[in-house]
């Protein structure tokens, strides 16, 4: 198999850390009800949310993108296997986008440490 695309993106923890105010909707727009459950069950939600955040770019980055042509925060989700391994869970846009340019799997790295977060998405094909 080949690399289709790859991706990086830091994100800065402390503008995650404005967010998490009980009125905020930007939350609910670009996480999914599990990441948000994920993070805000963590001793520093923001630093877990800035982690996701910064899969979720680098995923678009690999992808080629942006978030254009119908893709939504939504469709791109961190989610973690039974071993607590962080993976991206793509659907409706995004999957048809990742198929359209030969991809079939994607592999995510992130880490957060300090004031940032960042993360590696490599799309194979």
């Amino acid at each position: 198999m080949a690399i289709v695309g790859i991706g990086t993106d830091l994100a800065r923890i402390d503008r995650f850390r404005k967010f998490l105010t009980p009125d905020n909707k930007l939350l609910e727009r670009v996480f999914s009800a599990e990441e948000r459950n994920y993070a805000l069950g963590k001793h520093d939600p923001a630093s877990h949310l800035a982690a996701r955040f910064a899969a979720k770019e680098a995923f678009l980055k690999a992808l080629g993108t942006g978030l254009r042509d119908g893709l939504s925060w939504q469709q791109v989700c961190v989610v973690n296997d039974s071993l607590g391994c962080p993976t991206l869970a793509i659907s409706a846009r995004a999957a048809e986008m990742m198929a359209e340019r030969g991809a079939s799997k994607v592999f995510l790295s992130y880490s957060h440490d300090g004031d940032y977060a960042v993360a590696t998405v490599v799309l194979e094909g």
